[in-house]
């Protein structure tokens, strides 16, 4: 069980090092709105993370595997979600547009529509239900209780998550405080708005 545990471990930080949809939209909260906001995104997702951990304890996120039509139409409502906030995100960076100066005020984002926006983003991606029925049965060691195990590795993967996410947010909103000029700020939500809508049309257009 000892030996499961800690391979699974180290595996959920290799998955969580590498950059996704919710990564975008985290840094961009954090960068642009602050921590306390970035903050709320990234609890969002770990609910996201939880809850597909659950669907994959239950046997739900299995009809992902099974289902073509169930696939392909959680695929195409997690692209039309990342496309429609990358298009914000480009709409806001136009309306923004303007002459540069000392660093202004961003448009407030409550803290529950950032969580929204973090649970959103995770749950509407059917890669992470493909990968929870995948990936977590591995770690369940033979003889133990399937179901109580497969609860606690979904519990584990979340708290992994927040651990990599916490710095990286402290980080993106020291960075916002820093690049706080109006022009950089556009620049951000330009760049954060192109990956996201094109992660979305990826994410659509993919076999």
């Amino acid at each position: 069980m000892t030996t499961s545990l800690f391979a699974f471990i180290g595996a959920a930080f290799l998955i969580a090092m590498v950059p996704g949809p919710s990564t975008v939209v985290i840094l961009r909260r954090a960068v642009v709105n602050g921590r306390r906001t970035g903050m709320a995104t990234v609890l969002g997702n770990e609910c996201g993370v939880l809850l597909w951990g659950l669907a994959a304890a239950l046997g739900l996120s299995a009809l992902l595997l099974a289902s073509e039509a169930a696939y392909a139409c959680i695929r195409i409502v997690g692209a039309a979600v990342l496309v429609w906030m990358g298009a914000r995100a480009l709409w806001q960076a136009r309306r923004a547009d303007g002459p540069d100066r000392e660093p202004t005020a961003t448009a407030a984002v409550s803290l529950r529509r950032a969580y929204w926006q973090g649970l959103g983003t995770n749950f509407a991606n059917p890669k992470a239900g493909v990968f929870a029925v995948s990936f977590l049965p591995q770690f369940v060691p033979q003889g133990a209780a399937v179901l109580p195990t497969l609860l606690a590795l979904s519990v584990i993967w979340a708290v992994v998550d927040l651990i990599w996410y916490v710095p990286l947010v402290w980080l993106a909103g020291r960075v916002g405080g820093v690049l706080g000029r109006k022009s950089v700020r556009r620049r951000m939500e330009q760049l954060a708005g192109a990956v996201l809508v094109g992660l979305g049309i990826r994410l659509a257009t993919e076999a």
